[in-house]
């Protein structure tokens, strides 16, 4: 039986654990919870310095046709107010960023109808005609391989779409059963095979998730080996069945950027927004525990608020993409700095 210290080592060596080993070392606290977030700071300085890249989000619709159980822009939410960008208006938003330094564009949105290949293809090909010197990262949801094909023919570079749970059974619960874990993972798939810088990742603290399942989705993030990794805590919204289920805990989600650091060094790991509204100093310690990346909001601030994938979300300040001195400056009083560049995986 390997101590703490011992496991943290091996992970560090072999960049991987067993299952029951995973699960132990999700329960460390104190003294080796801290040696496991310096073990990851150092391999993240090693690899990336004290570089934090920026990605500017615009959230350009938040209509949706899935219906995922936990979130606030689910279909059947009818007290949510849906909006839709123009493409003057995404457009617009990439302007600003590309003056406030940003060098990567992530479109994020629910899986809107409305906008159909023709149009997302369309979107891109003007936005990298203008910005080429810019990578564009997509958040759209489930697609037909076909579909994700025609979007990197048109200059998609990176593609994010969390996985949720790799625990089949766990999917079940938190999904409709018109939502198909099998379907899920090909999509991940098709996203790697076609070339994409994907992105994969979880929520921490979700309804009936257990260490188990979490030690799955570290097994399948060691064998799938995604260039980026979004994690954060789950946050409970009051218009979804979900409601008077706990939030998931800033510990354990920081526990788990490190694990993640550490086993995928080179890896792409944002301190989320999710970070930053369960706890003021979220997303400074997100990066201390091994994250790099933070993910700024372009879109326009009448919009924010709504699109609410959970209660309570971060929206003004700095979160605000227009607050960059704000956001460098807390950066900055932690030891590290904003890279302005389009900070590709080196995975």
């Amino acid at each position: 039986m390997y101590s703490m210290t011992e496991l943290i080592k091996k992970l560090q060596k072999n960049r991987t654990l067993t299952k029951n080993e995973f699960i132990k070392l999700l329960r460390c606290e104190g003294a080796d919870m801290e040696l496991l977030r310096k073990t990851a700071e150092a391999e993240r300085i090693g690899i990336y310095g004290k570089d934090v890249y920026i990605r500017g989000l615009i959230e350009f619709t938040n209509f949706c046709r899935q219906d995922c159980l936990y979130c606030g822009i689910r279909r059947s939410n009818k007290n949510c107010r849906r909006f839709r960008l123009t493409d003057g208006e995404i457009l617009s938003c990439c302007d600003e960023g590309y003056r406030l330094g940003f060098r990567t564009f992530v479109l994020q949105g629910g899986e809107d109808p409305y906008f159909s290949d023709d149009k997302i293809c369309a979107l891109i090909e003007q936005i990298k005609h203008k910005y080429p010197d810019c990578a564009l990262t997509l958040s759209i949801g489930e697609k037909p391989k076909q579909s994700y094909r025609r979007f990197f023919d048109s200059g998609a570079d990176r593609f994010l779409l969390r996985h949720e749970t790799a625990d089949k059974a766990h999917y079940e619960m938190l999904h409709p059963s018109s939502q198909s874990y099998d379907n899920r993972m090909r999509c991940l798939r098709d996203l790697k095979e076609i070339g994409y810088q994907v992105g994969c990742g979880f929520m921490v603290g979700s309804p009936y998730q257990t260490d188990e399942c979490l030690a799955e989705d570290l097994i399948f993030l060691s064998e799938f080996k995604p260039h980026m990794i979004g994690i954060g805590p789950f946050i409970h919204h009051s218009d979804t069945v979900f409601r008077d289920y706990p939030d998931g805990t800033l510990d354990m989600t920081l526990r788990l950027l490190s694990i993640i650091r550490v086993m995928m060094p080179s890896v792409l790991l944002p301190a989320t927004t999710a970070l930053a509204t369960i706890d003021p100093k979220g997303r400074e310690k997100g990066i201390l525990a091994g994250a790099n990346v933070v993910m700024p909001n372009l879109s326009p601030v009448g919009v924010r608020k709504d699109y609410s994938l959970y209660d309570n979300k971060v929206c003004t300040g700095e979160e605000s993409a227009q607050c960059m001195n704000c956001l460098s400056r807390r950066i900055e009083s932690i030891g590290y700095k904003i890279a302005v560049s389009r900070g590709d995986s080196l995975v």
